[in-house]
């Protein structure tokens, strides 16, 4: 009977395969690279629509930078109740994002993509027997009859006028804008000639420039000129930060003068031309406007705002702007002499009736000789 041999064999290492079981001492599983996607610049722009997705603005913001009013206007129309969001309808105070479906008595607000051009801003000259309002239930002439159509866009008063008052009236299309011109934080001069029935003594000069109290609150001038007058009528040139309900008018009868007229022949940066009739309008070259919104940005007293609120000078920053107002008398900051009250210091075209006329009247010519070149 024979015996099976055994053969040597090597020995074999035996790994038993152990079921992978979730402990905190297993180890880490090794990872597989990533494979970057070629970027072509489509991953930027999403990164950019979905940080500006998840931002959000004020309601009355974004209603007003599409041009259906200032914000004062734009919070009065929502507490009506008018506007919705998303079929929701919005409060005073709500946040929206990009993406966020806004209507308006059942039509949808277009939302503008912000663009780097300088907003319109149209200077009007605004004759006594306007009202500054779309609607008068009297029917009274409105400056709103007076102004160019826009595309898409919406002209925006930058403050009011009282039906007999003259003077500088201006517009725009951004309610940002007007937001920063009328917001009384921003202190942004505004500047009258006055004629008055009677002569101011020093003594009422001093509570004038001091401050005395109206039925609203205090309320006075920064500066009085004496600029003459003829009999009982005197004429004063006086400068204000704010632009309260006929605050000027007021403020004189809380002396005992009585306004007779009253012209405002300066906003911010922006003069009066002697060149600009009344009734007539004129628009503001974009580059102007951006060199004023800078300005304005910044705090600088040649953009009509109140000495003293510059936050950062020419000579800290090493590098020279465009001034806006430059020419005009530094943009305002001091007393103009008399002839030169109603200089411009700023570029634009002038609409007046007498241009247009010549306007259409050289198209007129141009034609006729074409006809007859033809022939």
């Amino acid at each position: 009977m024979t015996m099976p041999v055994k053969k040597n064999t090597p020995n074999k290492v035996t790994v038993r395969k152990t079921s992978a079981r979730r402990t905190p001492f297993r180890a880490p599983m090794s990872k597989k690279p990533r494979i970057k996607p070629f970027d072509n610049g489509e991953t930027t722009e999403l990164s950019a629509v979905a940080e500006t997705s998840s931002a959000t603005e004020k309601l009355q913001k974004v209603l007003a930078d599409a041009g259906l009013g200032s914000r004062r206007e734009m919070e009065a129309l929502i507490a009506t109740g008018v506007v919705t969001v998303n079929g929701d309808v919005a409060k005073v105070g709500d946040r929206v994002h990009a993406n966020d479906t806004i209507r308006v008595k059942g039509r949808l607000v277009k939302r503008g993509i912000m663009k780097a051009q300088a907003p319109k801003v149209l200077l009007y000259h605004k004759p006594a027997g306007e009202i500054v309002s779309m609607d008068d239930p009297q029917g009274r002439p409105s400056v709103f009859d007076r102004l160019p159509r826009l595309n898409g866009e919406r002209w925006i008063a930058v403050g009011r006028l009282d039906f007999n008052t003259e003077g500088v009236l201006l517009f725009t299309t951004s309610g940002e804008l007007a937001n920063m011109l009328m917001h009384p934080r921003y202190r942004i001069e505004r500047e009258y000639a006055v004629r008055v029935q009677g002569e101011l003594s020093e003594e009422n000069k001093d509570k004038l420039l001091k401050g005395i109290k109206l039925e609203d609150g205090m309320a006075g001038f920064s500066r009085i000129e004496d600029i003459g007058g003829v009999s009982s009528n005197h004429w004063y040139r006086v400068t204000l930060a704010e632009g309260r309900n006929r605050e000027v008018r007021r403020i004189f009868e809380a002396v005992g003068l009585t306004v007779s007229r009253l012209i405002r022949v300066r906003f911010g940066a922006v003069l009066l031309p002697k060149d600009l009739p009344r009734g007539a309008k004129m628009r503001l070259s974009d580059d102007w406007v951006k060199a004023w919104i800078e300005d304005l940005k910044k705090g600088s007293s040649r953009a009509g705002v109140v000495p003293g609120r510059e936050k950062t000078s020419a000579a800290a920053t090493g590098r020279q702007t465009t001034r806006a107002g430059s020419g005009a008398n530094k943009g305002g900051r001091k007393f103009a002499s008399r002839k030169d009250v109603y200089d411009k210091g700023y570029e634009g075209v002038a609409e007046t009736k007498k241009r247009s006329a010549r306007r259409v009247i050289n198209v007129n010519k141009t034609e006729k000789t074409a006809k007859r070149l033809s022939r």
